[in-house]
């Protein structure tokens, strides 16, 4: 049996080992480890699910671990005012959001148009036992749903489409990525690192 010193130094070491991963992600040593603690702390790739009989669709097992690692059991969703899409996220993602929201002045229509196209149309539904959702009438009017819909990853966030609606749109969206791709601002770390 451990003494409780010795048994307090492994928990040190540990934690001294889990501080420099963090400070340290892009040395070789660190580097897959972090890569895979990312990937399971982010709403990556898409699926297709089909709704039952009922009205209930799977989230994706990858989607529930992470929002359950947030400690949550459920997902926040409302349609998207960019597109044809449902919107998913976590408690702690709306929250920011409705932060954000609030920090406008209470007397500019900004703060109420946000408001009105978030806040209120947000929907907190809960997983049942086998991990399954019911999205509400609207929402699936929202996005022209009718059997099969697509969940897709976002990172920190992630939609649900119908797939026919979601494959036009990414073609589209593929092109703007491509006449855009210079916009998009890597961390510096990446460009110190080109080359090396």
């Amino acid at each position: 049996t451990l003494s409780s010193s010795s048994a307090a130094s492994d928990v040190y070491k540990r934690q001294e080992h889990i501080d420099t991963m963090i400070e340290n992600p892009y040395c070789p040593i660190y580097s897959q480890i972090w890569n895979l603690w990312n990937i399971k702390n982010m709403f990556l790739s898409t699926y297709e699910n089909k709704i039952d009989k009922k009205g209930r669709v799977s989230v994706p097992a990858s989607f529930r671990s992470h929002l359950s690692n947030l400690g949550y059991n459920g997902v926040i969703c409302y349609p998207s005012f960019n597109n044809q899409s449902i919107e998913a996220c976590s408690q702690d993602r709306i929250e920011k959001l409705s932060a954000s929201i609030d920090s406008l002045s209470p007397f500019e229509e900004k703060r109420d148009y946000f408001a009105t196209s978030i806040l209120s149309e947000s929907m907190n539904l809960q997983f049942d036992s086998e991990g399954r959702i019911s999205l509400s009438t609207k929402l699936l009017k929202h996005a022209k749903i009718k059997n099969s819909m697509l969940f897709v990853g976002q990172g920190q966030t992630f939609q649900i489409w119908e797939p026919a609606a979601f494959e036009k749109f990414k073609i589209n969206a593929r092109k703007k990525a491509n006449l855009n791709r210079a916009s998009l601002k890597w961390e510096k770390h990446f460009n110190n690192n080109e080359g090396k």
